[in-house]
């Protein structure tokens, strides 16, 4: 029998989610557990799944649509099962243009925008023409130019107006904000806003560390990386100044027994930090394991919700691109970030002699009200200590 998909509540408390794409087309057939849809909240882009065998019969929403919890967004059928009149069953379910009929979810959708040209050299830039807000934005050298041609004034030559002209024309793309894209922008307004961050940097030798990870990955199936003997580190570390282990609520420090970090994702909708729960009980496998499982499932959108709640520090790593040392902003509510930049061979003092070693630096940026300045000095201090001599990371 004919019945309707709604929008589940795939985040708590969620009002509406974002249907991103249809994994599905009418007419096909689905098993249980299949994704039938993408579904973006402001946190995560997740997948759908089928609770049933079953058969695809109408969408009822487009891709792109903003869609209340609960509203319905497809007809579904049994496996097998022919609908021949799918007004009717619409009808007859309250969704349709019967006179008994419920409206239609009000669901809206991003605006497409213009393909930009190949932009000329130029001074400022506008909407493409095709586009239907029609505002140009000009440079305020431009409005001046075209006020003072307006008002009659004098061109000493043909060059400056042909230069306005070609600024004038250039071409402008604007990209709409996805839900998450918002949320982050929203989030780390709050965090710059509302937690006073100070910053404690460091830097760490690491040749002990490598040698170490290349004797694990010798000798292990599961591949371990730099980050994540970083972040068993952070864990250690925590272990050692349980003060770090805390975040600022409004009517108390709330402290941790468990350490559980976000680490940072780069996705191509935005970033992600799942959180690996318990770090200070996990073998280094343990944690590069479930790190793999994160950057995968991230990628294809089958993070969940519940996965991106908790922790009391995050990891972020930019070393892969050569970053050497950058700060991050804290992921709210938590109450440390720590920024990790590449391994650079560098000359180092070794006693009376200069020597080549493996140099890592990293950016701790950490939230004042719950975390003191000499906490967080004694929290790097502990870091680079575990780093530096990495079998206190396996102990």
């Amino acid at each position: 029998m004919a019945k309707l998909l709604r929008m589940p509540e795939v985040a708590a408390n969620a009002v509406d989610a974002l249907l991103a794409n249809w994994l599905v087309g009418e007419g096909a057939e689905y098993s249980a557990g299949d994704a039938l849809a993408v579904v973006e909240t402001e946190k995560a882009a997740v997948d759908m799944a089928a609770e049933s065998d079953g058969l695809f019969v109408k969408a009822l929403v487009s891709d792109g649509a903003t869609v209340e919890v609960g509203a319905p967004i497809a007809l579904v059928a049994d496996r097998g099962e022919s609908i021949a009149d799918v007004e009717a069953e619409l009808t007859r379910l309250g969704v349709g243009s019967g006179p008994e009929a419920a409206p239609m979810p009000v669901a809206s959708a991003p605006v497409a925008a213009a393909t930009p040209a190949a932009p000329a050299p130029a001074a400022a830039t506008v909407d493409s023409p095709t586009q239907s807000r029609g505002r140009i934005f000009a440079s305020p050298l431009a409005r001046d130019v075209q006020a003072a041609l307006a008002a009659g004034a004098p061109t000493p030559s043909a060059a400056p107006t042909q230069a306005v002209s070609a600024a004038i024309e250039g071409v402008s793309t604007d990209i709409p904000h996805t839900r998450m894209r918002r949320a982050i922008a929203g989030r780390l307004v709050e965090s710059k806003q509302t937690a006073p961050h100070f910053y404690v940097s460091g830097s760490c030798r690491v040749d002990a560390l490598l040698a170490m990870r290349a004797t694990i990955n010798e000798n292990s199936d599961v591949k371990v990386s730099i980050n994540d003997l970083v972040i068993k580190a952070v864990a250690k570390a925590h272990t050692l100044v349980p003060e770090m282990n805390a975040i600022w609520t409004t009517d108390a420090t709330r402290q941790f027994s468990s350490v559980d970090i976000s680490v940072a994702i780069a996705t191509e909708t935005g970033l992600l930090t799942p959180v690996l729960r318990g770090a200070q009980s996990r073998s280094i496998t343990d944690v590069a394991a479930t790190v793999q499982d994160f950057v995968a499932r991230a990628k294809s959108g089958r993070i969940e919700p519940a996965e991106l709640e908790g922790g009391s520090i995050s990891v972020t790593n930019l070393g892969m691109f050569g970053v050497e040392e950058f700060s991050a902003i804290l992921n709210p509510p938590q109450s440390a970030i720590l920024a990790v930049g590449a391994v650079k061979r560098e000359a180092v003092v070794e006693g009376d002699d200069i020597v080549i070693g493996s140099i890592m630096r990293i950016v701790l940026s950490v939230d004042h009200r719950p975390v003191d300045g000499a906490t967080a000095a004694r929290w790097m201090q502990k870091f680079t200590t575990v780093m530096e001599n990495p079998v206190l990371i396996l102990a």
